[in-house]
This record gives structure tokens, sequence and C-alpha cells, in this order.
């Protein structure tokens, strides 16, 4: 998104017990042929998603001073914290050790024990959860949008126009029910990428809608300090939730071992991992920069919470249908690609606890007409459809979109992206406590802490005050 990370998410780890990590010499049949432009690939798909869509607005939140200046300290942190990680590749040396750790989990486990990496397995299925929540609110929105944007056409731009989200929501929930019945990621590559090419190509309409905007205003929108508001209170509360949105559209730290692991050497795998996040967060920057400004140059204090779905972009209709019609294909995906690492964690589990059980065990094939045979397995269609619905349930009380962004982004970003690498950092270096870097290092960790809380509770009031409102 924003942050969350499509193109490489069919890699993310699961939270089951690891094996020791193999040395170089029993994995010498694997071949790596990435390179710094592969993996510069990977990192922006995994980086651009549905989060670019809320920077307009939390731009407008922060204004033109503050909001372009966080927007590049988020950058500038994700950069830092990617050179940490990719330091982790190898153990104990980062450049010439022989233990390779293939994914983020495998890094915790080795560096820092079973304890953190328990720890580490639960902020990232809350995480992958929490997604799936924020993935049904915005794809009911754009499906909404799409309504809205024909009747606003046939109708004039004044028509009261007004549809609700339940039904889409419930739309949404439903197709994602025989989505969760694909068994594994090896059977949905084509999802993945197709996800991949939606959200490309709806960030891009995004930037150009609000670019074509600012030209037909003939001027730039906006102000030094943001929107006004009625009260300090409430500015305040509206930038720890813009925080948190920029936050969730920035870190890929989920992800960044695993596409290191497709990367060839010489020249060693961290130099070359180093290179690609330079050049791909110096370019995710730009076009976060460019949509973000571009939206509220191009709306100014009516800068809608969604780029797309806030109408301020009436014609033409059917481009602004076109763009919601990829998030939404995009967010079909997407929601498939961060459940199945849950959805594997709960059948390797129940497999190694009843293996003799046929409600775990056995499946089913069903065929149906003009369609290839599906096989079905009783405690995954209960389960699944049971997970599916309690995500649906959960995005029905809380259509907040910005905010429910703000929570994810907040919550993910300290431990994934600024704990967890720093302490690996410590302890492969052999850092000791008190030297110039542990300092520093430490600073570094209390500082983004204090603004993941910020954020995380300046969220979680937006959504309480929205709920109650």
């Amino acid at each position: 998104m924003g942050g969350e990370g499509e193109g490489e998410a069919e890699n993310i780890p699961m939270l089951t017990e690891l094996p020791d990590a193999p040395s170089d010499e029993s994995e010498s049949h694997i071949k790596r042929t990435g390179t710094v432009w592969t993996a510069v690939a990977h990192i922006i798909t995994a980086v651009i998603g549905s989060g670019v869509l809320s920077l307009a607005w939390s731009i407008a939140q922060l204004g033109w001073v503050a909001g372009p200046i966080c927007m590049v300290f988020f950058a500038s942190v994700t950069m830092f914290q990617s050179h940490l990680l990719a330091d982790c590749y190898r153990s104990p040396d980062p450049e010439h050790g022989h233990i390779r750790n293939h994914s983020y989990m495998e890094a915790v486990k080795l560096n820092l024990g079973k304890k953190s990496w328990w720890a580490c397995g639960i902020f990232q299925q809350i995480n992958l959860y929490g997604i799936g929540i924020a993935y049904t609110i915005t794809s009911a929105s754009s499906m909404r949008a799409i309504l809205k944007s024909n009747c606003y056409h046939r109708e004039g731009h004044s028509a009261p126009c007004s549809y609700g989200e339940t039904s889409e929501m419930l739309l949404f929930g439903a197709v994602q029910m025989v989505f969760s019945q694909i068994p594994d990621f090896h059977e949905m590559a084509w999802l993945s990428i197709l996800a991949a090419v939606m959200s490309f190509a709806y960030s891009s309409i995004g930037f150009g809608l609000g670019l074509a905007k600012v030209i037909e205003n003939g001027r730039i929108k906006g102000g030094v300090g943001g929107i006004p508001v009625s009260s300090t209170t409430q500015k305040f509360w509206l930038v720890s939730q813009a925080l948190g949105d920029i936050a969730f559209a920035y870190p890929f730290a989920i992800v960044l071992l695993e596409i290191e692991d497709t990367l060839k050497s010489p020249p060693p795998e961290n130099q070359t991992m180093k290179k690609a996040t330079k050049i791909s967060i110096l370019t995710t920057t730009f076009f976060y920069l460019c949509c973000g400004c571009f939206g509220y140059a191009a709306f100014g204090n009516d800068t809608p919470g969604n780029l797309l779905t806030g109408f301020g972009f009436y014609e033409p209709y059917w481009l602004v249908d076109f763009a919601n019609a990829c998030v939404v294909l995009h967010l079909v995906g997407g929601y498939q690609v961060f459940s199945q690492p849950v959805f594997a964690l709960v059948d390797t589990w129940s497999a190694e606890e009843f293996p003799g059980s046929g409600f775990v065990n056995k499946f089913y094939t069903i065929q149906l007409p003009f369609l290839p045979p599906c096989r079905l397995n009783l405690l995954r269609l209960c389960y699944r459809t049971i997970y599916v619905a309690s995500t649906t349930g959960i995005a029905m009380l809380f259509p907040y979109f910005n905010q429910v962004l703000g929570v994810l982004g907040s919550w993910n970003f300290w431990p994934m992206a600024i704990y967890f690498p720093v302490e690996m950092y410590l302890v492969q270096r052999k850092i000791r406590a008190w030297t110039k870097k542990w300092v520093g290092l430490q600073i570094f960790r209390i500082v983004c802490l204090f603004i993941s809380m910020f954020a995380f509770v300046g969220s979680i009031e937006g959504i309480i005050s929205e709920k109650l409102s």
C-alpha cells in the first residue's frame, strides 16, 4: 500500500516453524539472475498501491511546507532502514556470509531469536488482516464512485446522486469468498500480475487528472498551513492522521529480503540492493510528490480524502470510471495476495496438529460447467469464508478510508520498518552499547517511535470521531 506491496507480496513469509537457514553450499542448484533494474521494478511495484490515493489529502492537512517535507522525511527514513535491512540478507558477514536469510522472518529469527520472531509474526499477521479491511473499504468506495460518476454525467453535477457502500462491500466480500478458495500462490500468479498492472494504471490517471485540473484552474490552490479548521485540537488530529497515511504509502521492509534473494552476485547482493533502493525510492517519491502536490494544487481546501472517489473530477467521466475500475480489479487481487499468507499459516498449523483429520486434510473435486476442476477442503471452506466475512463486517462498521489507512500505516511503520531492522543491524554488526553509532541509532528509533505513536493515536481518534458523528 502504498504502500502496501502487491507485486512481490506472494513471497511474504508465514509464521510457521522455520528450518535453519541454508548455506550457499546446500542450495548451489538455485540460480539467481536478478539485477539492479529487476530489483527496482520489484520495489516500485511493491510500494505503489492504493495508499497513493490518500496523499493529496495528507498534503492538504499539512500544507505546502510541511506536506512535502514530511513526504521527503518518510522517503529518507525508508531509504535508511532499507540499507540497514539489506545488510541482513547474509550472515554473519553482510557481503561474504555463508548463510542466506531468504525472508524477513528468517532474518529476525536468526539474528534476534524465537521470541522476537513470534512478536514480528504477530505484528505481520495483524497488519495483513488490516490490509484486507482497508482493501474492502477502498473497493466499495470506488464501486460507489463509478455509480455516482455515471449519475452526474446523466443528470448534471448538482444532481443528488447518493449511494451507500454496504451493498458494494457485500459484493466485494462475496467475490473474495470465491477467490479465497484458491489453494495457494502457485495458482494465482495471473491475479498478482493483473493487480500490479492496475496499480500503475490508476495511479497514473490520478496524477494526470490532478495536473489537468491545475492547468484548467490556471492557478495553484492551497496554503502554507494547509486546510484551515475550527480548532487547534482538530488540526492536531488531522495532522497525525496525515502522517499515518504517508507512512502507509512507503515502507516495503516486509518484502525487501525476498527481493534481495533474487539478485545475482558478484557484486555482493547488499550493494546491488542498496543501489536499487536509492533509484526506486527517488522515483517513487517523485511520483508521490506529483500525485499529492498536484492533487492539493488542484482542489485546495476541497481536496478529497481519496483522489478518485471524492469527485473533484467529473469529466471525462469514462476516465474516472476506468480508474476506479482499475482500483477495484487491483484490490480484488491485492486482497488475496495479502490474505494467502494468513491462510497458509492456518493450513500448515492445522495439518501439523491434526494429521489424521479428514475435515482438515481431505479434498473434494468439484466440476463446474465451463470451468476447470476445483478442489475443495472443508476446513478451508469454513475458516476462509469466516475470515473474509469478518474483514467485510469490520469494514462495514468502520468505512473510513483515511483513518483506517492511518492506523495501518502507523501500526506497521515502527516495528516492521524501524525496530527490527535496527535491532538486527546492531546484532549483526556487533555494535557495542553507548558507542556513537549505537546512540545515533537509538535516537533514530525513538524519534520514529514517537512519530508512529502520534500517527496511531490520531488515526484511532479519527475513527472514533467518525463513528460517533
